[in-house]
């Protein structure tokens, strides 16, 4: 995954707020990346609508 790539949010790990079940199905540009908990890295999600958030690098797939 690398910053500019577009992805889509196919699947969500955890429990999340309403608005981030919303970004489901969504497709949006890799804006960064997040150091989690130790265990890995996320990336930084930017949508449309000009919302972020980060979401792991299992929860997203690359779109051609």
């Amino acid at each position: 995954m690398e910053i500019g790539q577009k992805v889509k949010v196919f699947r969500l790990r955890d429990r999340v707020s309403s608005p981030i079940v919303k970004k489901l199905g969504q497709v949006g540009i890799i804006q960064d990346y997040k150091v989690t908990d130790g265990c890995g890295i996320g990336v930084v999600v930017l949508f449309d609508d000009n919302s972020s958030t980060w979401f792991f690098e299992d929860e997203i797939k690359a779109v051609q």
